[in-house]
């Protein structure tokens, strides 16, 4: 029954927006508020397969790559950086003027150094993916027992033991919570990204019909990048329900302790 009324909260919502939406622009004429078959009509008609091909996926990969790179990094860097109480102090000032640049400011200095390529928007993407994935990595190290650390050393466990057995794990709620605001704000900057000196994406293609005035066409280009924002969620989701399976599993039996 509960996943029958999880799937039934999942659906509601948006049904109630879009009944709401029709109602509101039922007897509306307004070019700006196209109605939802309107929208629909155009999307069906927009993103063939040949369109995803030439815009989404590009789009997608972009992110993807970025996203991957930041949080590789961003673990590494942020599990070298919690351990080390010396390089921390080193390096913390650097790190809290560079999480402190928006991200967008920096597009015409990464333009200048990588061009106007995919090298340029995965770099953009990188950079804003990364500062969430590293700083929360380096709190979940530093907030580990120091008694679990003592006794790891204890039972005579090496450094690549304790960084699997204990280090990683402990910090993994912490690095997931900043794996899934670089998720969101990765999609923002794929976007953003794209609309500079971009020949294709989703990006430019919601600028290039908001250019000529397409306004059923751009709607339907921000629909389809929220359903790619929805499908990203869902699959981080479950990823993260399995990796952290017996974080959970800890929980349920701490609450019924």
């Amino acid at each position: 029954m509960s996943i029958i009324r999880r799937g039934i909260f999942l659906v509601a919502l948006p049904l109630v927006l879009v009944v709401l939406w029709w109602l509101a622009t039922r007897q509306d004429t307004s070019f700006y508020w196209p109605s939802p078959h309107r929208v629909w009509d155009a999307f069906v008609q927009t993103w063939t397969p040949a369109e995803i091909r030439q815009d989404v996926l590009p789009s997608v990969v972009r992110f993807v790559l970025g996203f991957l790179l930041a949080t590789v990094l961003g673990i590494g860097l942020g599990v070298a950086i919690g351990c080390y109480r010396g390089l921390r102090e080193a390096i913390e000032p650097v790190l809290e003027f560079l999480r402190a640049v928006p991200p967008p400011v920096m597009i015409p200095v990464i333009i200048l150094f990588a061009g106007i390529g995919d090298g340029m928007k995965v770099l953009v993407i990188f950079f804003g993916c990364l500062w969430p994935v590293l700083l929360n990595t380096v709190e979940g190290v530093r907030a580990i027992d120091p008694v679990l650390r003592d006794s790891a050393r204890s039972y005579g466990f090496g450094p690549y033991c304790r960084l699997r057995r204990l280090i990683l794990p402990a910090a993994s709620p912490r690095i997931l919570a900043g794996a899934r605001q670089s998720m969101s704000l990765g999609i923002i900057l794929m976007v953003i990204s794209e609309m500079f000196a971009a020949s294709n994406g989703i990006g430019f293609t919601i600028i290039q019909f908001q250019q000529t005035f397409a306004i059923p066409e751009m709607w339907g280009g921000i629909i389809l990048l929220g359903l790619v924002g929805l499908v990203s969620a869902v699959l981080f989701h479950l990823a993260q329900t399995h990796i952290l399976r017996w974080y959970h599993g800890f929980l349920r039996s701490q609450r019924k302790a």
